[in-house]
């Protein structure tokens, strides 16, 4: 079964395993530099439900939110990537600067997010909450962030270590 799937098809796959009594759990990021504590974050999200999606941010969508100087990794291979992990179900990526179209397209069950994001900021809250599913925070995983791993690439570089 191919993982990486556009929104439509994704949509479908999910309405036939919603009809098997699968529940969906939905999570979305970056995910520019895989690292220990996306690994964990995911592994913990795959917990909270039958099949795990995960919308990625485009290339145009990551540097609209990170900055001109990212992504690192192109969209197409962090979805490869991702999709190698055994904890995702489906990839599927989004151009949008927030998932909150692809949600209210795909109704999923759980919504899944970051320690790192307080639930009165998470994009979609309110709309999964209508239709019966609920919010899931999962602790993120201290120190370990794409962030601190480019800051420590720059750090090693500069001082020629």
């Amino acid at each position: 079964m191919h993982k990486i799937l556009d929104r439509k098809i994704l949509k479908d796959k999910l309405e036939v395993l919603r009809k098997k009594g699968k529940k969906i759990a939905f999570t979305n990021g970056c995910f520019d530099i895989l690292h220990l504590g996306h690994v964990r974050y995911l592994k913990e999200a795959k917990k909270t439900a039958d099949i795990l999606v995960l919308a990625l941010n485009s290339d145009a969508s990551v540097r609209a939110i990170k900055g001109a100087k990212r992504p690192l990794v192109s969209g197409e291979e962090r979805a490869e990537v991702l999709a190698a992990l055994e904890c995702i179900d489906f990839v599927t990526i989004f151009n949008e600067l927030t998932p909150l179209e692809l949600i209210c397209y795909l109704k999923p069950d759980v919504l899944i997010k970051g320690g790192d994001w307080p639930e009165d900021k998470i994009v979609g809250r309110d709309e999964i909450k209508k239709w019966g599913g609920h919010v899931t925070i999962i602790p993120e995983v201290a120190g370990k962030s794409t962030t601190n791993i480019v800051d420590k690439i720059i750090s090693s570089y500069c001082s020629g270590s």
